[in-house]
């Protein structure tokens, strides 16, 4: 025990030397929050939007005025032409168009299908199924309000009434900066650790540490433990600016997000000490390190739904810690579930970090061989 504790100071020490280090320990989670935070919204609104209308009637300013009462179209351009509108949508000064028919109110009043044409701009994904769906949405409920009118019916034969549950505003934040805080853990402790023992090997200090009678295992618990307070660091950081800034309830036992948090640090530790008694330089150690980055950011779930994934590429993001972090956070933080809920998910990153350090601490005792 002595002897990890005569490491853990170490590290401690060097740690507060290096500069460095610290500023991205401190500085990263609340930059790289405050940055996607802001930026990351799968919820699109004012979508700029020229409007070609033909009809020049009431009824189409109607249902213009219910375009725009939705706030997700903004009515910046009146097109003189189909061509002008064209030209609008090509330059991307307008995302969407909508074009109303010279007989779309004679069409409205006769009791004939009055025919609107949206038009958008899909070369961008996510503003194009935006604008669509709630498109789509406008024109069905503008249709049964006419139905009911003309009918004289009191109520609508079906009344379905739908219930968001955890994030009933739906609100981007909510669901993004708690994910967001698993990727700054898994990238800072990945890249800070991979490049730990590489850095020692270069400046000539790890064969210092080889010559001690100190035994593999506790070379590397000496190392993880400074790394794993460093995490628990940065997690405060984060959740401080999700609550102060973004307003992201805690619904959940604190207590039980910090103790399961610990699974995925040494998860996320075990990978960077693996990385680093493979690599030979810093920079093969970045490399390596931002490879296991860009499949946690793509297949965990943390940007696209994991459930619209083939199933070959949903195993493959079986095998990346965060995938099982993202449920235990999100459920914890939105959803105020607990440990019961989560078993499943702190056996799997249990299991990941016993095989990864298992793994790196033969790996280093080849080294030392």
């Amino acid at each position: 025990m002595g002897r990890i504790l005569a490491v853990i100071k170490k590290e401690f020490l060097q740690l507060m030397r290096d500069r460095l280090t610290l500023g991205i320990t401190f500085m990263l989670p609340l930059f790289q929050l405050i940055l996607f935070g802001y930026a990351i919204q799968t919820d699109v609104k004012h979508i700029p939007t020229a409007v070609f209308d033909q009809s020049l009637s009431a009824e189409s300013r109607d249902l213009l005025d219910s375009f725009s009462a939705s706030g997700y179209f903004d009515i910046n351009y009146a097109a003189t032409g189909y061509s002008d509108l064209t030209k609008l949508i090509d330059s991307g000064a307008a995302k969407a168009g909508i074009i109303f028919p010279a007989d779309f109110a004679q069409n409205l009043r006769s009791g004939e299908s009055a025919q609107v044409q949206v038009i958008v701009d899909a070369s961008d994904n996510m503003v194009a199924n935006s604008a669509l769906s709630i498109a789509n949405s406008i024109g069905l409920l503008k249709s049964q309000n006419i139905l009911v009118q003309k009918a004289h019916i009191q109520s609508l034969p079906y009344d379905i009434r739908v219930r968001p549950w955890y994030n009933p505003d739906g609100v981007t934040a909510y669901y993004m900066v708690p994910a967001i805080l698993g990727i700054i853990v898994t990238m800072t402790m990945v890249m800070l650790t991979s490049m730990g023992i590489v850095r020692e090997r270069e400046r000539g200090t790890l064969e210092q540490l080889m010559v001690t009678p100190m035994r593999s295992y506790e070379l590397m618990l000496g190392k993880v433990v400074p790394y794993i307070a460093l995490g628990y660091v940065q997690i405060t950081v984060a959740l401080l600016v999700g609550v102060l800034l973004f307003q992201v309830p805690i619904r959940g036992s604190l207590l039980q997000l910090y103790l399961l948090t610990l699974f995925f640090i040494t998860a996320s530790l075990g990978m960077g000490i693996y990385i680093s008694n493979i690599a030979k330089t810093q920079m093969q150690a970045t490399q390596m390190s931002f490879m296991v980055l860009l499949p946690s950011i793509m297949l965990s779930g943390f940007m696209f739904p994991r459930e619209a994934m083939p199933k070959i590429i949903q195993y493959i993001g079986n095998l990346i810690p965060l995938t099982y972090y993202l449920t235990i956070i999100r459920g914890i933080v939105l959803k105020g579930i607990g440990f019961s809920y989560l078993v499943s998910q702190v056996a799997a990153l249990l299991v990941f970090s016993i095989i990864m350090m298992t793994l790196a601490i033969l790996k280093f005792k080849k080294k030392v061989a």
